[in-house]
């Protein structure tokens, strides 16, 4: 992945933010919920522009680049929580999801955060764990008006 770059998000991004938003939902964490379950978590209104647009305001995600196309992003929090955190279907297991992660981890050092943590799908368990993240609970969470499980996981700093 030699011509993959992370960066900070801008405006322009926010489509294709979106998209990989309701792609990978649709996509890839399929595999792990029922088509009731990724309705609810991206329904297709999710591919509206303008609620990115509005929440990337507040916090600028990192985008990750490769040949002028976005192909993934993490919100990353100044408390240290991982909001959002997809790479394109089209593009999985290529190192993208590392790329960020890596990229959140030493934005982590930089701030002296001691604790990042976040919300994991079913799907991105294995990720996460493979970076050395640790299950703290497992929990179900109600998405407007259905039930998903996910996972709540943090990886300390000392």
């Amino acid at each position: 992945m030699q011509n993959l770059t992370i960066r900070k998000y801008n405006k322009d991004d926010a489509k294709e933010i979106a998209e990989i938003y309701w792609n990978t939902i649709h996509n890839v964490n399929i595999k792990d919920y029922t088509e009731e379950q990724v309705n609810a978590w991206a329904p297709i209104t999710s591919l509206q522009t303008e609620g990115w647009i509005n929440k990337h305001e507040k916090l600028q995600p990192y985008v990750a680049i490769l040949d002028n196309k976005v192909v993934g992003f993490a919100e990353f929090e100044p408390n240290g929580h991982i909001d959002c955190f997809y790479c394109h279907h089209k593009y999985q297991g290529l190192g993208i999801g590392s790329a960020l992660m890596n990229y959140i981890e030493k934005n982590a050092e930089q701030n002296n955060i001691k604790k990042i943590f976040a919300e994991v799908s079913i799907t991105a368990k294995p990720f996460f764990l493979k970076k050395g993240f640790s299950v703290v609970k497992e929990q179900i969470v109600d998405i407007r008006g259905v039930k998903l499980k996910n996972f709540v996981m943090e990886k300390l700093y000392l």
